[in-house]
């Protein structure tokens, strides 16, 4: 009786052993080393600031919206940092070609004078992948990522198409506009002409 006892115990003792062995780790080493894993891509990168919070009323349509800044991973009210001026929003990924031309194309124009402020949104890809190709590309616009499933909040509130890149026009007014005419740009003088007279 006393040695089945103690073989019980053993085995009881084992199988706990092994379901916390195998249950899923939380905690700091696992939420902190994502930040870690990007510090050398985001110093590569070298992305502008993300916008800060205006004082200004939210754009409606992205109030409450959330989303990492993709330069420094800090939480990004999106609805917010929007607010109170026009800001030409594009939706892009890593695995997107047309984005690849068109990125560059928006950094060209976010320099010339009486520009717009220009975000970018990564979605649907890996933030590390996002943060290679605007440092392959020269491209230091300030981002947002919006996750890499096919689903985000950003992606939500704005119901962006399928096909990437997807461009929007966010008045000062608060009102957003999606550009269908081009889909993607070529040349920085689509970009001015999509964006009208906000500048």
């Amino acid at each position: 009786m006393t040695t089945v006892t103690k073989w019980a115990l053993a085995a009881a003792v084992l199988a706990v052993a092994l379901i916390v062995a195998l249950l899923p780790r939380g905690g700091g080493d696992s939420a902190a080393k994502p930040s870690e894993d990007l510090a050398p891509a985001r110093s590569a990168a070298a992305l502008q600031a993300c916008p800060a919070p205006s004082p200004a009323q939210p754009v409606k349509q992205l109030e409450g919206v959330t989303a990492d800044c993709l330069g420094d991973g800090a939480s990004v009210d999106v609805g917010k940092a929007l607010a109170g001026a026009p800001v030409l929003v594009n939706v892009w990924a890593s695995w997107c070609e047309p984005c690849r031309t068109e990125l560059p194309v928006l950094q060209e124009y976010a320099k010339q004078p009486g520009a717009v402020r220009v975000l970018g949104v990564q979605v649907q890809s890996p933030a590390k992948d996002g943060l290679n190709l605007l440092a392959q590309l020269g491209v230091h616009l300030p981002s947002v990522f919006d996750g890499e499933g096919q689903t985000g909040p950003v992606r939500t509130a704005l119901k962006v198409p399928s096909s990437l890149p997807a461009s929007y026009l966010v008045t000062a007014a608060g009102e957003v506009r999606f550009i269908a005419n081009p889909r993607t740009f070529g040349n920085t003088d689509q970009v001015r002409a999509a964006v009208g007279g906000t500048s």
